[in-house]
This record gives structure tokens, sequence and C-alpha cells, in this order.
């Protein structure tokens, strides 16, 4: 395989137009640890962004349609350590700076989209703990959001009216009377909503214990909100509903967070599920086929009009999405509305199916990527970055013509390999970058094989000519 094209006088400029940016050194460290550990940074994504400009534009065409009040629903596919999740943090960043609350999970054994012990509901108290906009992107934003409207509310009342929440019209009953109509304006067009009249009522608890200042009360009802409540009867006798979330209905509940988001100021909510592949892996038929019969709910839903100011993004490999026999295409209902087309194909994706699959990052995208490591390694240790373009230019060539690089080299893999040869040639100020890439002891990791899971990245599979035991006799029994 011939190596990359040398760097021209563009890509040149580029990175030393990135080596005057100065990052924190927080972000800094939080960028290269978490790439050098192999996850995802949740801040500092625009001083690493490379690449994936359709993906992104095609994700942010949805934001426009839902931001109108539509909704929409994307599969992201890729293999494990394609950018999967980075595309995902990139979107995020993108949808809160446009005015939209996001909220992200990852699925687990324990968080699932249905299950007859808690699963589902797991996985909505994991969105919600991780609800985010953008003056608080850390997550824990509910609280935040329903304080926002109230205050909206009244700051709305008294423009209309000409009273004031201060001075001497503060605790007046009329500026009072007409911020509640208002408020209840809002919860009664809730009530034709699925689960919306329950919804109502506790943002009407939650309305009246802000009025009164009382922070407990305020808490029962956040309590509720967050899907804490394990029977009707304690809800009952701390808030005196009979109602609570539940594995069945918490998806109804998404929905009316959505809407009830659009009324409070946000532009709509973005759902992201990533690790998919956990879907795949549950054992019991049965239960997987419950699980892609909720996917199938959500993506009806959104493409027939039923949801609103909502986007669903999942993500996970092809294995747990194409397979036949587990993946998501074993639903034959799910198969027929979401298998690729005659036409598709690498290099000339549709932007605009319902399935995005992630072509890798070309070898010019993966030398951009390392000049913006090199010099963000270079201010969080307080050096200057001593790698020429040719030493990235011969680091990428070295990684791209490994046997099998073509199919299987993920940016992952490359990534940990440059930041180890930063950290090696930082420790060692004697060591010339030529004499590491040059020699035959510097040990590159091994590409990952075709279906190589969270095994793998342990050590229990993907080294050169061994191969994994074959997945279709996953559930043999003898």
């Amino acid at each position: 395989m011939t190596g990359p094209r040398r760097p021209g006088r563009k890509t040149k400029e580029t990175m030393e137009e990135k080596r005057e940016r100065k990052i924190p050194k927080r972000i800094a460290g939080a960028v290269i640890n978490s790439l050098k550990g192999g996850v995802v940074p949740r801040i500092g994504l625009p001083y690493i962004a490379v690449g994936r400009k359709n993906e992104i534009a095609a994700l942010l065409h949805d934001v426009d349609i839902i931001a109108d009040g539509g909704a929409s629903f994307r599969f992201i596919v890729g293999k494990y350590g394609s950018g999967k999740s980075f595309l995902l943090q990139t979107i995020r960043s993108y949808v809160m700076d446009r005015g939209f609350a996001v909220a992200d999970a990852d699925l687990s054994p324990e968080r699932r989209l249905q299950g007859t012990k808690g699963q589902g509901l797991a996985t909505y108290r994991e969105l919600i703990r991780n609800l985010a906009t953008k003056t608080r992107p850390e997550g824990g934003a509910l609280m935040l959001i329903l304080d926002r409207w109230i205050s909206a509310v009244q700051t709305e009342t008294a423009r209309e009216t000409g009273l004031s929440q201060e001075g001497p019209d503060a605790g007046n009953p009329l500026f009072e009377k007409a911020v509640e109509q208002k408020i209840l304006e809002v919860i009664r067009s809730m009530n034709e909503l699925v689960h919306g009249f329950d919804f109502a009522r506790l943002l009407t608890r939650y309305w009246q214990a802000s009025a009164e200042g009382d922070d407990e009360k305020k808490g029962l009802v956040l309590k509720w909100f967050r899907g804490e409540y394990t029977s009707k009867t304690e809800a009952k006798q701390e808030l005196g509903v009979n109602i609570i979330i539940t594995d069945d209905d918490w998806y109804e509940y998404i929905k009316l967070f959505a809407w009830f988001f659009k009324k409070a100021g946000y532009s709509g909510l973005m759902i992201m599920v990533d690790e998919l592949v956990n879907v795949y892996k549950i054992p019991n038929a049965i239960s997987r086929q419950y699980n892609y019969e909720k996917i199938l709910t959500m993506y009806n839903d959104t493409l027939q009009g039923k949801a609103q100011y909502l986007g669903i993004i999942m993500s996970g490999t092809p294995q747990c999405v194409e397979d036949r026999r587990r993946g998501v295409y074993s639903y034959e209902a799910l198969r027929s509305r979401l298998q690729e087309g005659k036409f598709s194909r690498e290099g000339a994706r549709d932007m605009l199916a319902p399935v995005i699959r992630l072509d890798p990052l070309t070898a010019e995208e993966m030398l951009v990527l390392t000049g913006k490591l090199s010099d963000i390694h270079g201010q969080l240790y307080g050096y200057q970055p001593a790698l020429t373009d040719e030493d990235l230019a011969v680091f990428i060539r070295i990684e791209y013509g490994r046997i099998g690089a073509d199919s299987h080299i993920t940016p992952r893999e490359v990534i940990r390999d440059f930041i180890e040869l930063l950290d090696i040639l930082y420790q060692n100020p004697d060591r010339k970058a030529s004499e590491l890439l040059s020699s035959e002891e510097f040990s590159f990791a091994a590409p990952e094989m075709p279906g190589a899971g969270a095994g793998d990245a342990a050590g229990t599979g993907g080294r050169p000519g061994q191969e994994r035991p074959g997945e279709d006799f996953a559930e043999f029994e003898i």
C-alpha cells in the first residue's frame, strides 16, 4: 500500500494556525487522557475534530426539522473504534449550541430499552441524569430547565402586565394570578397527550412548591420526574399521585419532555443511545425481540409525526445491526425499513437514509489529527513539539502500511499508538522520532479483527494470525 500524500500547503498552514491556538490545560488533559484510554472526551472536541463533514451535515439537517416541530430517528453504524461515539459527542455539542436539551446514555446489561427487571427504567434514569443544556453541559439540567421555565413565564407576565415581581409590586396577587394563568395554559395543552394529564399535575405541583419556596416538595417532584419512585404507594404518600414511570411507559414521558422543553424555550430534545451492541448480546431471544419492538415504536413515532421536537440517534457496530439471527435485522419489521438499497456503497453513501454507515477516515485526515494531537500534547506538558510534518507522514505511512489496514484499521488504534509515541518522546528527550519510527522494536497496536468486541480491548482476541470462534455458534448447546 502506498503511503498518504505528502501534506500540501493548505494542510501545513492549518497545522501552524492550530499551534497558535491555546487550549486550557484542563481541557488538554481531558482530551489526551481520554483518547489514550480509548474513550471519547466530553469536552474539547472542537480542538481535535477532523472529517465526517457529510455525516455532520446530514444530522444537522435533522436538527432543523426537529426545531420546526418534526422528529427524526437515525442509526450510526461503524466498527469498534471507528468514531461512532466521537460523532455522537460532536453532534451533542452542536445541538446544545443551537438551543437543544440533550440526553445521552450507554446501554449495558443493566440498561436496556425494555426489560422485566427495571432495565428500561434504568435507561430512562440515565438519560434524565445526563440531561444537558448549553449552560449545564455536564448534565443534571432538569431542575435548571424547570426553574428557567418558571422564571421566563414570570418575566413575560411582567412585560405584558406592567407589574413587577420585585419592588413595590412584590407579592401582588394580580401578578401571581397572571403568572399562574400562563402556566396553566401550558399545562392544559398537555392533557391531550399520552400521560399528559399526570405530567401536567406534577408540573403544577412543582410550580406551587416554587411559589411557596418549598424546596423539599420541589425535590420530591424532581424525584418523580427522574423515575426514582419504585411503588405507587410511595408516590401517593409523598406527592398525592397514584402513577409512576415504569419500564413499559418511560418512552412516553421522553416524548412529553420533548414537547415541554419546546414550551420552556428550548429548540427541542435530542436523545443519544450508544452501545446498541448490548441489545445484540442479550442471550434470551424473546427479550431481544421486545427491545427491537421498542426501537420499532420509537422509529414509527418519529417518522409518522406522533412525536414532536424529538430526535433520536442510536449507534452500534455493523454486526449488531445487520446480523439476521440476533441483530436489529433479525426483527423483520425493522430490517425491511432500514436495509440499505442497491446503489449505496463505500464512498457514495446515502446520508439521508435512516442508517448512516461510517467510512474509515482517510490517511490525510488522520495526518491532520495527529498534528493537532501533537500540539495539544506539547501545550499540556509545556514543551515545543519536535515532530516535523515529515515525521507525521512517516508515522501515518507505517500505520496504514500494515497488512489488513485497508479494512481493519480504526482511528482509535492510530490515536492510541500516536499518543504512546508522544509520551515516549516526552519522557526520553534524547531519543529522536525518526529513530523510533524506523526501529523494529517499536511495536504498533494490532488491528482489530472483524466483529472484535470489548473483550478484544482487554486482550482476549484480535491478535494477528489468531482467528476468533465463529459467531454463528455463539448460542449452540449440546
